[in-house]
C-alpha cells in the first residue's frame, strides 16, 4: 500500500480537493470562499451527499418543482440526488466533504456567476 496526496483544482469560488477516485466512488473536500457560491446545476446520472465541516452555507435546492434554501452549520449532511438542482452558497469560508458517484463531468451548469454555462 502506499499514501498519496489529494489533487488540487483550483476553481473560481475556492478549490476541490481530490481524496479518493475509483471506478465506483469519489471523495472531496470543497473549499468555498466566503461570499462565493457554485454554480446553480444539477446532473443527469451523479449522486452525491455532502456534509459541512466547517463554515456555514446555504444549498439552495429544487425538488419536484419545488424551491428551498437551507442554512447549514458545521455538522449537516445533505443527500443531492441525479436531476436534483443545487447550488452552496459560502456565508463564511467553509469546507465541504462531498462523496459521490464518480460522474465528475456531469453537470449541467443552469447559471453561474463565473461565466461557465453552456449555450
Amino acid at each position: 500500500m502506499k499514501s498519496y496526496h489529494p489533487a488540487r483544482v483550483d476553481k473560481p469560488w475556492g478549490y476541490e480537493l481530490i481524496w479518493a477516485h475509483t471506478d465506483r466512488y469519489v471523495g472531496k473536500v470543497l473549499h468555498i470562499n466566503r461570499g462565493e457560491s457554485l454554480s446553480y446545476q444539477y446532473h443527469e446520472v451523479k449522486d452525491e451527499t455532502i456534509h459541512l465541516l466547517r463554515g456555514a452555507m446555504e444549498l439552495e435546492i429544487e425538488a419536484e418543482g419545488r424551491k428551498e434554501t437551507l442554512n447549514l452549520k458545521p455538522g449537516a449532511c445533505f443527500h443531492i440526488t441525479p436531476r436534483m438542482k443545487h447550488r452552496m452558497r459560502a456565508v463564511e469560508e467553509c469546507d465541504v466533504l462531498e462523496v459521490s458517484t464518480p460522474e465528475l463531468d456531469d453537470v449541467v451548469r443552469l447559471e453561474d456567476r463565473y461565466g461557465r454555462v453552456k449555450g
